[in-house]
């Protein structure tokens, strides 16, 4: 199997020039170079998937606002995408601006922030949370979503641009379906999945229907998605950034860590801490003139 050093930068800044690529290039012994946007993404042959290899072309770039990632070109072209929606999709954790309303914004975060590192269990913390939003009105999900909530960057571009080649694009989310669902419709993904809020008499109960979506329906999500379309694992692609999204990054083709906790990562298969959304596309080769907006 053939491996390609992927070097991507944040669209907003395109910083990498041909003295860096001549810098890894020479890392590589290979000398190869595939442009797939001027100044922001790069394609470098790479002679295997060596730890030793993407550690010293990170330190090359290190200080940079830059992402260096090695991944096979074995079916690179991905059939499925399946993202996380907080902090991923959309900028913020919806949780945390609902307890805004509130009161209760630093307790309920702080929380999440613990959830997310993979310190609390993660259907607990929820049911813990949600708690402290009972009796909250009903109206505070339209006035979060309509005044807190926004897209990351990128997002509609890539879900588009998959949408264009015929692949399948889910969203799943332990969050909650009332923002899953228009999230959805804003960027354009396929299909949804969430957590239910339990209303009463036009107010937050502060409880979640069951079962709770968490790390393990994610995975399974992205496993009965890949079943239903007859899609290959190796062709999938998934992104998350919390340790709920653990099982479904490691499961699919391409795991890939979106500006994520340092647990996960670590252990993903790709991680992209500078650029945005778009180089999710990058990562498959996928050029700048390919993509759909």
């Amino acid at each position: 199997m053939t491996y390609v050093l992927s070097i991507i930068a944040n669209p907003a800044n395109p910083i990498i020039d041909d003295n860096l690529l001549d810098k890894i290039s020479l890392l590589s012994q290979q000398g190869f170079v595939r442009e797939l946007a001027q100044g922001i993404a790069y394609d470098l042959t790479a002679p295997h998937a060596n730890q030793e290899l993407l550690t010293t072309a990170r330190q090359i770039v290190q200080g940079l606002p830059i992402d260096v990632n090695i991944v096979p070109r074995f079916k690179r072209l991905k059939k499925l995408l399946i993202a996380d929606m907080d902090s991923t999709i959309i900028e913020q954790e919806c949780i945390d601006e609902m307890a805004e309303h509130a009161g209760k914004r630093k307790e309920i975060a702080d929380i999440t922030e613990r959830a997310m590192r993979g310190e609390l269990d993660f259907e607990a913390a929820l049911k813990e949370r949600v708690a402290m939003l009972a009796g909250l009105p009903v109206s505070v999900l339209a006035q979060t979503f309509e005044n807190s909530i926004s897209l990351t960057p990128g997002a509609q571009t890539l879900v588009k641009t998959m949408n264009a080649r015929n692949n399948i694009t889910a969203l799943v989310s332990g969050g909650f379906t009332y923002f899953t669902e228009r999230v959805a419709e804003a960027v354009g993904f396929g299909t949804s999945q969430a957590n239910e809020l339990v209303i009463s008499d036009d107010r937050l109960s502060g409880k979640v229907a069951e079962p709770i979506l968490g790390r393990a329906a994610k995975q399974d999500a992205l496993l009965k998605i890949a079943g239903e379309h007859d899609i290959d694992l190796v062709q999938t692609i998934a992104v998350g950034d919390g340790a709920n999204d653990l099982a479904m990054l490691g499961r699919a083709g391409l795991g890939v860590a979106f500006h994520a906790k340092p647990a996960v990562a670590e252990v993903a298969d790709a991680r992209i801490d500078h650029g945005d959304l778009t180089a999710l596309l990058y990562l498959q080769g996928i050029t700048s003139s390919e993509f759909v907006s």
